[in-house]
């Protein structure tokens, strides 16, 4: 097996003794030392974040990074101000009893491409062949980003659109990703039935505007977006349910995995959405949104079961026609298993798109009575499959969330068996249990293994202060308090059928594989992860 310059790190930093010859006997995976705790929370406290020493961070753009072509009252990367009005910090008029600052946007998802011949507001600048796009989670209008990797400075962040086709603010957006048969990228809106999909090419355009396809996909809570190889497309939804328990702490599971079937792989705006169905052992499906604590919502969150699925249409655009519908609602008439706050998917590398995992969220409180036996810690699915396009398949528990590892949100492959994930707990978890968030690497093929922390997520200067502001009952106030991380993405960026992701198996650091991650909230910094000594 060939060396890893990770792996090669990680050996020294960690094994002392170990050879390089030694090493090259070593399975080809990320060798990586665990950050022993995630960072506390505490007023007033600000913190750094911490990393395995195999790695480091290297800012790529953050929120007051201006755009360069600001319009529609966006000036910034990160937040809705321009020329500093409103102030990016908060700040106290003569007079006035609160402080008022600029709202941020929070910088979302990561879809990395390499793409050729990309122009840009300057006519006559090379910006260069590596992209990071990205929606913008909050805000008005919402808009997608353009982080031009090979830029200088004043070209670093290009603004791409702040519409739609018909001249309609965008919505907010989650969710990205690349879809090559249609050759679009794809953005998700978060807004349960009045959220969607919409889709947009790479290339720069004065008037740029992305296209609503919600009347073919439908309009639901989606974040989560990947292409098969059969060139359908997986989503991922998060719809929170209603409050359950005595004391209203546990959620009812309210959210659907869907996959959409088109009838031609370049045309994203006809074609069959699906969504999943879990089945009991008696041929019955699982409906589970009805019984928070229901012995199908345990058995789902137990390690060791295997449950039979079959997906069952809920929208044919050959027969319902293009008018935007609820996919949430139509998934649910339709009997689809409902969980527990899904966010993303992703395929697995080397499976011939056969295994699918997705992240759970869970109800991200200690006191939900939910959380030891009936998915209040969320978790990670497997949902196996002949291949894409079958009709049916089984769905395993791959990791079982606990207190320490929960809201789990984004996830990317880094190797055929290393899958990495994300929290987003939020800030009333974490001062419940005075730990902020963290990212873990996990072995799916060992998932009851203890995870390994890469990253301790730490809490900037900015966002403390927001969540200074928050817990105090600031009027007025709108942003959020503590830091968190989405949009981890291992990717070489290849934009062909041949880079759709599940299909290579990623070599992070080498052969252009590169891993990006955002630190959402308060300075909103979009990281690269590069292999070394932090």
């Amino acid at each position: 097996m060939r060396k890893r310059t990770l792996a090669a790190a990680a050996v020294m930093a960690t094994a002392g003794a170990a050879t390089m010859a030694g090493m090259a006997t070593a399975r080809d995976d990320l060798q990586l030392t665990d950050v022993p705790t995630a960072n506390t929370k505490a007023t007033g406290l600000t913190s750094p974040n911490r990393m395995s020493p195999e790695l480091m961070n290297t800012v790529r753009a953050q929120g007051s990074t201006t755009v360069e072509n600001p319009r529609d009252g966006v000036g910034y990367y990160g937040y809705d101000s321009v020329d500093n009005h409103p102030t990016l910090m908060p700040t106290t008029a003569a007079g006035a009893t609160t402080p008022t600052e600029a709202h941020k946007t929070e910088p979302d998802k990561n879809t990395y491409l390499v793409l050729k011949g990309q122009k840009g507001p300057d006519a006559g600048y090379d910006y260069g062949t590596h992209f990071l796009f990205q929606g913008h989670e909050s805000g008005t209008p919402g808009y997608v980003t353009r982080v031009n990797l090979d830029a200088d400075a004043p070209h670093r962040v290009t603004l791409m659109a702040t519409k739609d086709s018909s001249g309609k603010a965008l919505p907010d957006f989650d969710g990205s990703s690349w879809d090559p048969f249609a050759k679009k990228l794809l953005f998700t809106a978060e807004a349960g039935c009045s959220g969607g999909v919409w889709q947009g090419d790479p290339t720069f355009s004065a008037d740029g505007a992305l296209d609503d396809i919600s009347g073919a996909l439908g309009r639901g809570g989606f974040e989560g977006v990947q292409t098969a190889s059969d060139g359908s497309l997986w989503l991922v939804e998060d719809v929170g349910g209603a409050k359950a328990g005595d004391n209203g702490k546990a959620k009812s599971a309210n959210s659907y995995v869907y996959r959409f079937v088109p009838e031609a792989r370049n045309d994203l705006t006809k074609g069959r959405l699906e969504a999943l169905q879990v089945v009991r052992s008696d041929g019955t499906p699982m409906t589970t949104k009805a019984e928070p604590f229901g012995e199908d919502l345990k058995a789902l969150h137990t390690y060791g079961r295997s449950f039979a699925t079959r997906w069952v249409t809920v929208h044919d655009t050959a027969k319902d026609g293009n008018a935007p519908f609820c996919a949430t609602t139509a998934a649910s008439d339709a009997n689809a298993t409902a969980f527990k706050r899904p966010e993303n998917g992703v395929f697995r590398p080397g499976t011939g798109f056969r295994e699918f995992y997705f992240t759970e969220t869970g109800d991200t409180n200690v006191d939900s009575p939910a959380n030891d036996q009936y998915g209040g810690w969320g978790g990670v699915f497997k949902l196996s499959q002949a291949g894409p396009s079958a009709g049916s398949g089984r769905i395993t528990l791959s990791l079982l969330g606990d207190q320490a590892h929960t809201g789990l949100d984004n996830l990317s492959f880094a190797t055929a068996d290393q899958l990495m994930v994300v929290e987003d707990a939020g800030d009333t978890l974490h001062s419940q249990r005075n730990a902020l968030d963290s990212g873990f690497v996990y072995d799916v093929t060992d998932s009851r293994s203890a995870p390994t922390r890469w990253l301790a997520e730490g809490r900037d200067p900015s966002a403390t202060m927001d969540s200074a502001m928050a817990e105090a009952g600031t009027p007025d106030f709108t942003n959020d308090g503590d830091n968190e991380i989405t949009g981890i993405h291992v990717s070489d960026g290849n934009p062909t059928v041949q880079g759709l992701f599940g299909r290579a198996v990623p070599t992070p650091f080498e052969d252009g594989w590169r891993v990006f991650w955002t630190q959402q909230h308060g300075d909103n910094v979009t990281y690269e992860v590069l292999s070394g000594v932090s």
